[in-house]
């Protein structure tokens, strides 16, 4: 569950992120989303949602 305080800060962030760079490593990601501070579930399951709008934006090239 999360509260949902972080997540428009996430998703600009994200979105930034795989405007700029289609394929980002694991540390990009993390380094990408560094500024917005998550208490309710980490990161794990933030930074594998990248990784997979990564992989689909490249997979529809």
């Amino acid at each position: 569950m999360q509260c949902g305080f972080c997540t428009p800060g996430l998703i600009v962030a994200s979105e930034h992120l795989l405007s700029v760079n289609r394929s980002p490593t694991e540390l990009e990601i993390r380094e990408a989303i560094s500024g917005n501070l998550c208490r309710c579930t980490g990161y794990g399951r933030v930074i594998a949602a990248i990784s997979a709008a990564a992989e689909s934006r490249t997979a529809a090239d």
